[in-house]
């Protein structure tokens, strides 16, 4: 019996050991796991290796999804890249021999929930603590300078942080997706938040940014809809593209004198916003800066601006007037596209073009003044304006404008008195229907004079008074026809009737006469091919006998 439970001991004590497994990972570093307590313990005196996704991770990968504990022991100065990638577990200990924790190092531990930074360490690597779902704590210390791009990325559970004195920039999409994170401390070492830092961080709902910062980089604050303030400090000299982008809960905006430039759908979309100040220290608002700010009652320009980007202000559906001061020289395509209560609009005084579907749907816009710098106005810039009823154009020289400029020209255009001849000739200026002096006198459309109508050698002939006209002529008979032009075969009998029609001039009165193949002109008694007062005093002479 004793034979038998040696034999059996014996057997099992190789199986016993290959539960457990050691070995080095780093220079004079070691490591050993216990399946019985799930626990990785790293110890030595020098750096972890550095491992990365496409080899296998770590040389405790196969453990990956048992191990719940970590312990790294005093004297290890480093924890590798990748070195806990998509583990299982559950805590960890870092000692105060540790100074820095490499890229990826703790990247998808969803069951990490807290985790306390020494003060040793220096710097936290890119995408580090990256998709710990379930962290709802992190420490870290003043020693940290550098936290990588990424570090805290989707730690969807995280509801506060605190970024230490030591650190002096924010890095790209550090906080990002971070959704429950609700307050968060920028101390004033930081000069400059990246791009993404904080982006879809749904929950948060102030945020104070120092006089140290420099720069808001682009997507820096998107949708974070829960944002419903923000103080831009004298510091800040860009805010990049989309920065605040879909904040949907932001009803106040403060932008610093400092700022020299509003990026490309920096503010877009965030439709809570109701009024925006731009400081003279700005230059330049890009495309899209405010689109879809549908809330927006009030807009102050400042003084430095130059230029307006395309769609800057596009779906402002709820803004009434706009003033643009002198200093902008160019106002983009569709930048008011959409404003549907915009009622007046005052442009500067050196704009030279109007560009395409600049105040397109701007259906409450009454009144315009277009200034005498303005030499182009592009295609639908006043497209579906249906409410607009007067037009001032304070150019010499007819502006070159598109049919579709306006879609109604059924509206009064008051130009200056020395050039009403030069718009009402030209087209499409002269579509307008009623034109004015600026000074408030009607001007009268020329009529065109009624057309004759003759035969002349066979061919159908017109002929107006009125010089440089084109002839609109109606045939009915049996071969009804129509068209344009001055000379008309026929052979048949026929009714014609034609009016003559010129830029600038009302159409002429219908003239009707009645033709056949063999009379010629009906009423055409002295044979000249044309119905006249000769006719008539030739009619008199023969009932006459003269």
């Amino acid at each position: 019996m004793k034979q038998v439970f040696l034999s059996i001991l014996m057997v099992l004590v190789p199986v016993m050991a290959s539960a457990d497994d050691s070995g080095t990972c780093g220079e004079n570093v070691t490591y050993y796991y216990s399946e019985s307590t799930y626990t990785l313990t790293i110890s030595g005196s020098g750096k972890m290796t550095n491992y990365n996704e496409n080899s296998n991770y770590s040389p405790w990968n196969k453990y990956r999804n048992e191990i719940l504990k970590v312990i790294i022991e005093d004297g290890v100065s480093s924890i590798g890249n990748y070195s806990f990638y998509s583990s299982d577990l559950t805590s960890v200990a870092i000692p105060n021999s540790v100074t820095s924790i490499g890229a990826n190092a703790f990247e998808g531990c969803r069951n990490l929930t807290s985790v306390t930074i020494p003060n040793s360490v220096t710097s936290i690597g890119a995408f580090a603590f990256s998709r710990c779902y379930g962290m709802i704590s992190v420490t870290i210390p003043n020693s940290v300078t550098s936290i990588g791009r990424k570090a805290f990325q989707s730690c969807s559970g995280l509801p506060s942080v605190t970024i230490p004195n030591s650190v002096t920039s924010i890095s790209e999409g550090v906080f990002e997706y971070c959704s429950i994170l609700t307050s968060v401390t920028i101390p004033s070492s930081v000069t400059s938040i990246g791009s993404l830092a904080f982006k879809d961080c749904i929950g948060l709902t102030s945020v104070t940014i120092p006089n140290s910062v420099i720069s808001i980089g682009s997507y820096a604050f998107y949708g974070c809809s829960g944002l419903t303030s923000v103080i831009i400090p004298n510091s800040v000299t860009s805010i990049d593209a989309s920065a605040f982008q879909n904040c949907s809960g932001l009803t106040s905006v403060t932008i610093g004198n400092g700022v020299t430039s509003i990026g490309i759908h920096a503010f877009g979309g965030c439709n809570g916003l109701t009024s925006v100040s731009i400081p003279n220290s700005v230059t330049s608002i890009d495309a899209s800066a405010f689109t879809e700010c549908s809330s927006l009652t009030s807009v102050t320009i400042g003084s430095g601006v130059t230029s307006i980007g395309d769609g800057a202000f596009a779906y402002c559906s709820s803004l009434p007037s706009v003033t643009i001061p002198n200093s902008v020289t160019s106002i983009g395509s569709s930048a008011f596209w959409g404003c549907s209560k915009l009622k007046t609009f005052i442009f500067p005084e050196k704009l030279p073009i109007i560009k395409a579907n600049t105040f397109k749907r701007c259906s409450s816009l009454q009144n315009i003044t277009i200034p005498a710098s303005v030499e182009f106005i592009y295609q639908q810039a006043f497209a579906e304006c249906y409410n607009l009823k007067q037009v001032n154009a304070l150019p010499d020289n007819p502006p070159f404008l598109y049919d579709n400029s306006f879609s109604n020209y059924d509206i009064t255009l008051s130009v200056p008195e020395a050039s009403i001849d030069k718009y009402m000739t030209t087209s499409p200026w002269s579509n307008f229907s009623t034109f004015k002096t600026l000074t408030g006198e009607d001007v009268e459309k020329k009529k065109c004079a009624k057309p004759t109508i003759c035969i002349v050698d066979g061919i159908l002939s017109f002929n107006c008074e009125t010089e440089d006209v084109k002839y609109h002529y109606a045939i009915s008979n049996n071969s009804p026809a129509s068209g344009e032009g001055n000379d008309v075969p026929f052979s048949q009998r026929y009714t014609i009737t034609v009016y003559a029609s010129k830029s600038g001039y009302e159409d002429s009165d219908i003239a009707t006469a009645e033709i056949t193949a063999t009379v010629g002109l009906i009423g055409d008694a002295n044979g000249d091919g044309v119905v006249d007062a000769a006719d008539v005093v030739k009619v008199t002479n023969i009932i006459m006998g003269e």
